[in-house]
């Protein structure tokens, strides 16, 4: 963790100190960008914050809306920014603001600043999380590895004590865990072993839910104000990729379905969960067409392209990312270097075989 935090502020520090970042923009920045964020609120003193890069502050918010705007972008809704898209580049940049999940911050702190600053955002909501019916579960390993010293972990039939005394063996505990739930095991398997765990160490998930999710009533407050537009998540926030064709489009319909009937309309934009590689394929694209879906984002990294204009189902998006709160990173972000500068990164490192961890440095959703 330390190592590629370190790997990428220098990067960053690079692209900004020898002016790298503004020489390549002409041919990198595109013509906007999708900026994707979870929780806003106050930063946390503890130690151990394996979610953190889903943390900002209020105080980066409202500096990243004003650096947005200082480099020249209009901050616009999604659905204006998808005929934007479709009729090309023209001279106009623009940016988009998302929120995933659906998280009660996003009405009590995100909402006010961004209405202050007359700033449009979309809040894609996963509706079994607002339902209490689905699980935080990443939330829920985090509260797990935090309260204990060893966490007792069953994979493939054998059980096993993982230590967890120190912060990197926390650390170690909680990578070494979601890699198995979200790459070793299938959805379904997932949300049992978090459940037992849940239920192994005192953690009650509905209460966490309360805690962190919105209510409908909520939901709906957020979404009467005609600067806000809510998206789809899916209901169970699964990963579509790791779902046979007929549980994907099962679980976004449900969602979807559960949005119309409590909000009295239908979401034209969806969010994939996770939104990377091992979560999303042409299937899904092809699924969420089918449905009748305006666009859908996912979390790989990037800037708007006029190539994505051709299928709006896979757009890519920024991370304004809690371990990366610095408004000349958004400047950074804005030119699309540091995206280019990764895709070549990658080729040359498969090319090469070399498995790297690329990926790692632009974290995921959850």
């Amino acid at each position: 963790m330390g190592m590629r935090h370190k790997t990428v502020t220098r990067a960053f520090s690079v692209l900004k100190g020898t002016g790298l970042g503004r020489m390549l923009a002409p041919f990198t920045q595109g013509c906007g960008a999708v900026f994707m964020m979870h929780h806003v609120r106050s930063a946390r003193s503890d130690a151990f914050q394996p979610n953190r890069h889903l943390e900002i502050t209020p105080e980066f918010l409202k500096l990243a809306v004003e650096r947005i705007r200082a480099n020249g972008y209009e901050i616009i809704s999604m659905d204006e920014a998808v005929d934007l898209l479709k009729s090309g580049y023209g001279h106009r940049r623009y940016a988009v603001l998302t929120f995933d999940d659906g998280y009660r911050d996003n009405l009590s702190v995100a909402y006010p600043i961004l209405k202050e600053l007359e700033a449009p955002f979309t809040v894609f909501v996963t509706t079994g999380l607002i339902d209490r019916t689905s699980e935080l579960w990443w939330l829920a390993l985090e509260k797990i590895i935090a309260d204990n010293d060893e966490v007792v972990f069953t994979a493939a039939g054998n059980s096993a004590g993982i230590p967890c005394r120190t912060l990197a063996e926390k650390n170690a505990c909680f990578e070494k865990i979601v890699d198995h739930l979200t790459l070793e095991v299938g959805e379904g398997d997932q949300r049992k072993i978090i459940r037992a765990l849940a239920e192994r160490y005192g953690v009650d998930l509905k209460a966490l839910a309360d805690a962190q999710m919105m209510t409908w009533d909520e939901t709906r407050q957020l979404a009467g104000d005609p600067l806000v537009t809510i998206g789809a998540h899916t209901h169970d926030h699964f990963a579509m990729a790791r779902l046979n064709a007929d549980a994907a489009c099962e679980d976004v319909t449900r969602g979807l379905e559960r949005l119309e009937k409590e909000l009295g309309r239908r979401p034209k934009h969806f969010a994939y969960p996770y939104g990377k590689s091992h979560a999303v394929t042409p299937r899904d694209a092809d699924i969420l067409r089918e449905i009748g879906f305006a666009s859908s984002v996912t979390t790989l990294p990037g800037v708007l392209q006029s190539v994505n204009a051709r299928d709006p189902m896979m757009l890519p998006r920024v991370s304004l990312n809690g371990r990366f709160q610095d408004p000349a990173v958004v400047d950074q972000y804005l030119t699309g270097a540091p995206f280019a500068l990764y895709r070549v990164a990658r080729w040359a490192a498969n090319g090469f075989g070399v498995r790297s961890g690329f990926s790692r440095l632009f974290p995921s959703t959850r």
